[in-house]
């Protein structure tokens, strides 16, 4: 039976499921305040607001600043004060950037933007949200209470050659042909090398259209990422509705289950960062 686990990725080292409703933090309507213009605006999602809206002080930065929306026309930029400059992609940074994300998508449907996008005004920000309104409207009614899950799956690939060498026929000779000649073995072993890696192939496609397929009536849309290491086989985003979550926890469990040797990493809830192709020209803080 494969491992199965449901976590935050290492490099973030958090939690994976969102907060109870007792814990969450409350986003409260609030008239619309106008901090100093003398900071930058990092803006961190897109989301539908008609109301200008707070979510407390978790915003990036050494002194986290209040989390705010910018609103136009019924969609809102989430952001907060920061000094205008480039910010470093630190792991506290990074960290400080999903925290606000994940805060959001609570309780809203988000655009993510970029790490570092920095505006100089408000009016900045408005104009985005002018610009490309129909684009933002548009991508926020497709991906409306999805969330983004990532699955990457492992395999030792020691033990499936065994599995290979044991059942294959062709190979199993060329191993013993290689293994009995006392003169040059280099030919054998080449046509050995190549039978070898032509069927970790195979075996490794196979395997990753099946769970695919298996997780397709539980997900809405999905990705397939370009796998990190020898030992992954499977770097995948799947885009799957907010009712559905449970159902895709429980179908990947169950996909894990029928594999042996095999590890599947699970994590999430995320925005859809994997689903969302917003091409947008903006001039960074300078």
């Amino acid at each position: 039976m494969a491992k199965t686990r449901k976590t935050r990725s290492a490099a973030r080292g958090r939690t994976t499921r969102p907060l109870n409703a007792e814990s969450r933090p409350a986003t409260r309507t609030v008239a619309a305040a106008r901090p100093p213009e003398g900071r930058g605006k990092y803006v961190y999602c897109i989301i539908r607001a008609s109301r200008p809206l707070q979510f407390g002080r978790i915003g990036i930065g050494a002194e986290p600043s209040e989390v705010q929306t910018v609103n136009h026309e019924g969609i809102a930029a989430v952001f907060s004060d920061t000094p205008v400059e480039i910010f470093d992609a630190t792991r506290e940074n990074v960290l400080a950037h999903e925290r606000v994300n994940e805060a959001v998508m609570r309780q809203h449907t988000v655009i993510p933007m970029s790490f570092g996008t920095v505006f100089k005004t408000r009016d900045d920000i408005v104009e985005l949200l002018r610009g490309a309104h129909s684009a933002f409207s548009d991508v926020l009614a497709k991906i409306q209470d999805k969330l983004e899950f990532g699955l990457k799956v492992l395999w030792d690939r020691d033990v499936i050659l065994q599995e290979i060498e044991r059942e294959d026929e062709d190979i199993q000779r060329l191993k013993k042909e290689i293994s009995s000649q006392k003169g040059s073995t280099y030919f054998a072993r080449m046509q050995y090398g190549r039978l070898v890696d032509s069927a970790l192939q195979a075996r490794s496609e196979r395997r990753v259209a099946d769970i695919f397929e298996q997780l397709r009536p539980v997900s809405v849309a999905s990705r397939a990422n370009k796998p990190i290491g020898e030992k992954m086989i499977m770097n995948a985003a799947f885009l799957v509705a907010r009712n559905q979550e449970g159902a895709f926890d429980t179908r990947v469990k169950e996909v894990g289950s029928q594999y042996e040797n095999m590890t599947f990493k699970y994590t999430g809830p995320w925005p859809p960062y994997n689903f969302v192709n917003i091409r947008l020209k903006l001039e960074r803080a300078k």
